[in-house]
């Protein structure tokens, strides 16, 4: 079973705010996947490559996936050792759970993944997001 990260987006208040801001750094960084920079490498690279996906907190809840493809460390212009988590840029919408904030990124088991919104059939995946945030915090989801 694949490994999973989980990271704070900071800053972004919806997943249409994620994915814009993707589009946009794919934009100026003609990248064709989207590459986010972290000072941590992870160790567990084998099993985070191995299908595995970072699962994107926004305002306090694991909205989003993106999955893995690549894991590269390097060292920035002042020496200090970098990573760079390399993902395809379709973001997936997830169950979303409630999550603290944290520092970094942190190993989130398979088990402990939520599912995709879109193998559910109860219709949450069709619901727009600013409707099904309401509706969790009035306690309805």
């Amino acid at each position: 079973m694949p490994l999973h990260l989980i990271k704070l987006s900071v800053g972004a208040e919806s997943i249409k705010d994620l994915d814009g801001w993707i589009k946009a750094r794919m934009k100026q960084t003609k990248n064709k996947h989207h590459v986010h920079v972290t000072r941590m490498t992870p160790k567990r690279d084998a099993e985070l490559l191995d299908g595995g996906s970072i699962f994107w907190v926004i305002r306090g809840e694991i909205l989003v996936r993106e999955k893995l493809v690549a894991i590269e460390p390097f060292r920035d212009k002042e020496g200090i050792g970098r990573c760079r988590l390399v993902m395809e840029p379709k973001l997936i919408a997830v169950a979303p759970r409630p999550m603290r904030a944290f520092q970094g990124w942190r190993y989130l088991e398979p088990k402990d993944a939520p599912p995709d919104l879109g193998k559910r059939d109860d219709g949450l995946a069709a619901m727009p997001e600013p409707m099904r945030r309401e509706l969790r915090e009035l306690g309805l989801l």
